[in-house]
């Protein structure tokens, strides 16, 4: 047999031995372990809808929330049938725990809110954060919602600084402005219809961009943009399954898109951090400055190895707060004037305090903490329409849960908490910027409530949608009736 012989055969056992190993690999994870999974959490009473062969169950999902989303919805609260139809399907028929699938991976979906506390209090350090998926990877990289251990002690610890105490008092001034702005745009639009969604979305844009980066919703505009299609992109992907091996060595439009608008992202934040590093430069200012920004960038430069910041850290960081501090207020904001104009009555209620406490002027920090009913309402609102529906948690290692074991590696907990109230999260890992959503949100409200009397329009249609946090699906539309003849 000649040399050319001999490769053909070497080759051809080559490759059929890459093809068994394959098949053993594609067997043993997307059949046996599922199947082992199934067995161990049967044999501890919980049961699920049953694992399909790579899916999971996926297909079964995007198809439920297909439906949902095609049909009408009548002006209730009771969203969550709509919202996650297959969690509200499957909890009725399996019970108050169950286990699903997303592709081969399982996920336990927790609703009992003492075993959620044991889970998101983590003090056992038995249930870490899961590592995103490329989607959401490229929203907020390894930044303070995704990493863990030392590194989030200390990014958790310039993020406090920046959002409490006097520095959280201090952007109130920078709040209130920024509201002016928005309402100053609002004079002469009094009785015509308004669509305040969008209005909410460029007033915390341009909220999250002073008082985290000194800068402005224009100069972070195309940051924005981008953020909001990588959001769209992600959410499309996330009841779809990659294929094994082939996903490997292939990649789908939108992972090419998603990929694409992370480095341009990149790029953009980059240029707003050297525009602050040449201001010290050239001399135009003698420190990087005191916000979010500044503390990020002295990180950066930080000559102790223990403090220091990666440039991907520092970008990273800067696109969680983009997105994070622009979307869940903008949700909170939107839902709250909803259910505002909705019930009038507690309008009033809430103008009447505000009025009271507050007056004519415009808020401080001593009026918005002696509010009560304001913020009763966006409790309610927290309670019925919470930005984020579900939060993930992975088991790390071998651990009981209430009455449930787990092996090491094996299982992802999804735990919406249908029963208890933490819109924010809980415990140490609880949502940082809580206090300047909750600050931001009292103050547009009642600068509002200082001007207008405000009403659903005939036009609103009633529909929301998850898109990583809650919209509504067609927009927010009110009329708006000024209180003074000058507006």
């Amino acid at each position: 047999m000649d040399t050319m012989g001999k490769l053909l055969i070497i080759f051809t056992f080559s490759l059929c031995l890459y093809l068994l190993i394959a098949l053993l690999y594609v067997f043993y994870r997307y059949w046996w372990i599922p199947y082992r999974i199934q067995l161990i959490m049967n044999s501890q009473g919980i049961r699920g809808p049953p694992y399909k062969f790579i899916h999971g169950n996926n297909k079964e999902t995007a198809a439920m929330r297909r439906e949902a989303f095609s049909k009408p919805m009548a002006l209730t609260h009771a969203i969550f049938p709509r919202v996650m139809p297959h969690v509200y399907s499957w909890i009725n028929k399996y019970g108050k725990s169950y286990l699903s699938w997303n592709g081969c991976r399982p996920q336990l979906v927790i609703t009992d809110p003492e075993i959620v506390k044991e889970v998101l209090r983590n003090s056992e350090k038995a249930f870490p954060k899961g590592k995103p998926t490329n989607f959401f990877e490229n929203i907020l990289g390894d930044g303070l919602v995704t990493t863990e251990s030392e590194k989030w002690a200390r990014q958790r610890k310039l993020a406090n600084y920046a959002f409490h105490g006097e520095s959280l008092k201090n952007m109130i001034p920078v709040v209130v402005v920024s509201v002016e702005t928005m309402l100053e745009k609002w004079k002469g639009r009094e009785g015509k219809e308004m669509e305040v969604f969008q209005e909410f979305k460029l007033l915390t844009s341009e909220v999250i961009s002073r008082t985290a980066f000194s800068s402005s919703y224009l100069e972070g505009e195309k940051i924005f943009e981008m953020l909001t299609k990588l959001s769209l992109i992600a959410s499309r992907n996330v009841f779809k399954t990659r294929l094994p091996i082939i996903s490997r060595f292939w990649k789908s439009s939108d992972e090419i898109e998603s990929d694409k608008l992370a480095k341009m992202i990149h790029d953009s934040v980059m240029k707003i951090v050297e525009k602050r590093e040449e201001k010290v430069v050239t001399g135009e200012a003698d420190s990087f400055g005191n916000d979010f920004l500044g503390l990020l960038v002295n990180a950066y430069h930080d000559l102790d190895e223990n403090n220091k910041l990666s440039i991907q850290d520092l970008v990273d960081e800067c696109k969680t707060f983009y997105f994070a501090g622009q979307e869940t207020t903008n949700s909170l904001l939107a839902w709250t004037i909803l259910l505002l104009a909705a019930h009038t009555d507690w309008q009033e209620k809430a103008r009447r305090e505000m009025i009271e406490i507050i007056g004519k002027g415009n808020p401080n920090s001593e009026g918005i903490a002696k509010l009560k009913i304001i913020p009763m309402i966006i409790n309610e609102t927290l309670r019925l329409y919470p930005p984020a529906t579900g939060t993930m948690r992975k088991v790390e290692r071998e651990v009981r849960l209430g009455k449930l074991r787990f092996a090491e590696g094996i299982s992802k907990a999804t735990n919406y908490n249908a029963a208890a109230f933490f819109p924010f999260g809980l415990g140490p890992r609880s949502c940082v910027g809580m206090s300047f959503a909750i600050t931001e949100t009292k103050i547009a409200l009642s600068m509002i409530l200082q001007r207008y009397t405000f009403t659903l329009s005939p036009a609103y249609v009633h529909s929301t949608l998850p898109l990583i946090t809650l919209k509504p699906q067609h927009g927010i539309q009110l009329l708006f009736h000024s209180l003074h003849d000058d507006a």
